[in-house]
């Protein structure tokens, strides 16, 4: 059996998580002007489900971000990418070209505020798409090797894990 981690740790870990968020967030909104944007923050925010996993253990940090949930956030967050570009090419302008929003003889605040509004959505698009991905990537490459055997319809043995304790040692030398 595995052993958990201190209370401490937990009551840190569950403190830290929304402040964790929140600066994810503050990485995003800060990328039109300097360094980060929606692939900084994304990774960022995902970090914050890693450490309720690390944590709590894998079953209940799976369970804050669900399989189907980050299964549809990450194309979500492609969609959102891509239709910005496409809803620019059909008002006129190029694919991405933001200012195109502010529409034809727009002055030059409408045309700046226009290119803000832009980059955010397609920084958030980013966002999205990197927190889904880096979330699925963490919880399948850390997935319990019981629940591997279980899906496939094996136990634990039969999916060919050595047993822990002194059957291991005489597994191996058999």
């Amino acid at each position: 059996m595995k052993e958990t981690p201190s209370l401490i740790v937990r009551y840190i870990a569950r403190r830290a998580v929304p402040f964790i968020q929140l600066y994810a967030l503050y990485v995003l909104g800060h990328g039109e002007d300097g360094p980060g944007g929606g692939f900084q923050g994304g990774v960022i925010f995902a970090a914050s489900f890693v450490l309720l996993a690390l944590a709590y253990g894998w079953g209940r940090g799976r369970a804050s971000v669900p399989e189907k949930v980050a299964d549809v956030i990450a194309p979500a967050g492609c969609l959102l990418y891509a239709g910005i570009g496409f809803v620019s090419l059909l008002i006129g302008g190029a694919f991405l070209q933001y200012d195109a929003f502010a529409g034809p003889g727009a002055d030059q605040a409408a045309r700046k505020t226009a290119h803000h509004f832009g980059l955010i959505g397609i920084e958030l698009g980013v966002m999205l798409t990197v927190t889904a991905s880096m979330v699925i990537l963490f919880f399948e490459m850390a997935r319990p090797a019981e629940d591997e055997a279980a899906e496939e319809g094996a136990t634990f043995e039969q999916a060919g894990h050595i047993p822990e304790g002194p059957r291991a040692e005489e597994s191996l030398d058999g």
